[in-house]
């Protein structure tokens, strides 16, 4: 798996690079800036790109932006960003381009060494990986009339297991349930999304991807 890195800070861009070598990535390029990003990205077609949202030459929202603009040119790259917190307007424009992986972790989360390595594979083979602290903030209701206001509490707790990454199966391990009870909700989650038979995988994309594009509004947590 080749990996393009983004980070300014040279310590953890250095933590990065050993680290996903370690796990048997290659790290094509590691760049501290935006404009390098964008050569790098546009250069070496990654398989995946590990993006910190603040870079260089501004310290904002630098590195989200160009992942974006990134994408333009090479539609379907898959992008991991990693954050200090959620910037919910670019991060919502990343989420609604439906082509290739995204993710979105907070940069704690790299800690947990395992479950990083696991979110920047999820992301390469084109799903999704999403931090449950971006889903608590990016989650929101939409109109009574859309399709995203028919699911049920369990449903939507189930989708939003869903854009963490989680399988039916882990997710029937953390209600206690079978495999089978969840693979209902999520059938009657694409039936209510307008999500015709295809993939399971694609199918799940694009749930998630709905479900995180919703219109700003009332804020429901996970279980309410």
């Amino acid at each position: 798996m080749r990996v393009v890195i983004a980070e300014d800070l040279a310590l953890l861009r250095d933590g990065l690079v050993r680290l996903l070598s370690a796990h048997g990535c290659t790290v094509v390029e590691a760049v501290g800036n935006a404009p390098m990003l964008l050569r790098a990205l546009v250069r070496h077609r990654p398989d995946v790109a590990v993006v910190d949202v603040r870079l260089p030459p501004g310290f904002t929202d630098e590195g989200l932006r160009t992942a974006l603009e990134a994408r333009r040119q090479v539609p379907g790259l898959p992008v991991l960003i990693l954050s200090q917190y959620v910037e919910q307007l670019y991060a919502r424009e990343l989420l609604s381009d439906r082509s290739g992986g995204v993710g979105y972790l907070l940069k704690d989360r790299v800690g947990d060494v395992d479950r990083f390595v696991d979110a920047v594979r999820q992301v390469a083979g084109g799903g999704t990986a999403m931090d449950p602290e971006v889903v608590s903030q990016l989650l929101t209701h939409r109109g009574r009339d859309e399709p995203l206001a028919t699911l049920t509490r369990r449903e939507r707790e189930v989708l939003a297991l869903m854009a963490e990454g989680m399988s039916n199966l882990a997710i029937a391990a953390r209600f206690r349930v079978t495999d089978k009870a969840i693979g209902k909700h999520t059938n009657n989650i694409f039936a209510k999304l307008g999500l015709p038979p295809s993939d399971d995988h694609n199918r799940r994309v694009m749930a998630v991807l709905a479900y995180l594009q919703a219109t700003p509004g009332s804020m429901p947590s996970v279980g309410s």
